[in-house]
């Protein structure tokens, strides 16, 4: 993105510019409500009476992250989210930790964003069940094939995110003047005790929460706004996101509860018998296209995201010939539309594998989800605790503290389940090799800016 001169009619575009750039950016939270839903109640083994206290607990975990975000994005006005902060904390090699967490994350996204999007067209056309793995697979391939062709415009994300929010306001409104009249028996036994139930099952819908880091390096896109510009554009964005999250997720939940929609069949999901039984067909269609787009979207920003990282941290030198670079040269070759193609192989082939080793399901992939994002949360709420104690801001350190327990309470829960700790493995491995590379090549400066970088254009 090219700077813009002050005084260039800046002030009248401000209002599109945020509009297009918050909404662009909660793509991904807001996607995560066709799935995140569903999981908890699975969780639950199908109690819906504890499905709305458990999503409740889930937006209360959001908000004490998007708290310590309000904080961390006050820091770094230009970007840079949790690798900014850790490296400053602990050392520039820290930084590599959240850093190998958003690698994960951005491949899982992909996955789970293109299987759910495969889960919406079958909902609609079951017929096309059997091809489940093909379709996810496809619409990895087709996303990646379109960012290719460059940085699709903000604005085409922020009218999926939008689209989507009207629709799943209408399935709400619309489904307050049904009765009742559940289509999947629900359970009344979650396996466990009402408390008990609710905090194993909460973790596994955290991935409500993933996106929540992208304001924070997403703010350097915005190079012709000044620091107080991007600092108001990122918390502004922060708390829209919270506020429309928040309000879509505990509204669905709750529709859900009432209508007695409990854990669907194999070739559909809870939203869309959620809309389904409050919405006419039309309607439904509309909310079920506008959910896959919403989804595709969401893979797409993965897609520009990971190679723009990869890109950031290939080799290159500095006007005197030295090496700034710690990954080979190739991935971050671009082409005529400025996209750095091998980087975009790359995710395309790990996403493809993963989601046919998921079957296409995107339940299968919320289990692993939300982990490796969490230790990119921990390590930025680490931080942030440590400059607060350095400054002697005792009131935001209780806040930075209450947030890391929080984040780190799930991630211990998560990791119980056995199937969490694969991404937490591979976000530390490609962090220590991601590190030794660093080592190897003479521990070259400014690695915690790596993430802000990557948003440059």
């Amino acid at each position: 993105m090219t700077n813009s001169p002050k005084g260039s009619g800046l002030m009248n575009s401000r209002p599109v510019l945020l509009f297009a750039f918050a909404f662009a950016v909660m793509a991904d939270p807001v996607s995560s409500v066709a799935y995140a839903i569903e999981a908890a109640l699975r969780a639950l083994h199908g109690d819906l009476a504890l499905l709305l206290p458990t999503m409740g607990l889930v937006v209360a975990i959001v908000v004490l992250v998007i708290v310590n975000y309000h904080q961390l994005v006050a820091r770094y006005p230009q970007g840079g989210g949790a690798a900014a902060a850790t490296g400053e904390a602990f050392g520039e090699g820290a930084a590599f930790i959240p850093i190998g967490a958003l690698i994960v994350d951005f491949v899982l996204t992909i996955a789970i964003s293109s299987a759910a999007g495969a889960s919406a067209i079958i909902a609609f056309v079951p017929a096309l069940a059997p091809w489940r793995v093909l379709i996810a697979v496809l619409l990895v391939v087709a996303v990646a094939g379109g960012t290719w062709f460059g940085h699709l415009g903000r604005t085409v994300f922020a009218v999926m995110t939008v689209g989507f929010i009207l629709l799943a306001v209408a399935v709400l409104v619309s489904g307050l003047f049904v009765e009742p009249h559940p289509a999947v028996a629900s359970s009344a036994d979650p396996g466990h005790s009402p408390v008990l139930a609710v905090a194993l099952a909460f973790p596994v819908a955290m991935a409500l929460a993933t996106g929540i880091e992208a304001p924070s390096s997403a703010i350097a896109q915005l190079g012709q706004l000044d620091d107080p510009g991007r600092r108001r554009f990122g918390r502004v964005t922060l708390w829209l996101t919270l506020g429309v999250v928040g309000t879509i997720t505990l509204g669905l939940t709750a529709q859900a509860v009432r209508l007695g929609i409990g854990v669907p069949h194999d070739d559909t999901t809870q939203i869309a018998e959620l809309a389904r039984a409050a919405t006419s067909t039309p309607v439904f269609a509309a909310f079920q296209l506008t959910t896959a787009l919403l989804l595709l979207s969401a893979a797409s920003s993965s897609f520009q995201a990971g190679p723009g990282l990869f890109k950031a941290l290939a080799r290159q030198r500095d006007t005197n010939g030295v090496s700034t670079g710690i990954l080979p040269t190739w991935l971050g070759r671009t082409n005529s539309h400025h996209t750095p193609y091998w980087g975009v192989v790359v995710f395309m082939l790990a996403a493809a594998i993963v989601t046919a080793a998921a079957g296409g399901r995107d339940q299968e992939l919320v289990l692993f989800y939300a982990a490796s994002v969490f230790v990119s949360f921990l390590a930025g709420l680490l931080a942030m605790s440590r400059f607060s104690l350095r400054e002697k801001r005792f009131g935001f350190l209780a806040i930075n503290v209450i947030g890391a327990v929080a984040v780190g309470f799930t991630l211990a829960v998560n990791l119980t389940r056995g199937d969490p700790i694969i991404s937490i493995a591979g976000a530390l491995l490609i962090s220590f090799v991601l590190y030794r590379l660093w080592v190897r090549s003479g521990r070259p400066r400014g690695i915690r800016n790596v993430a802000a970088d990557a948003e440059h254009e």
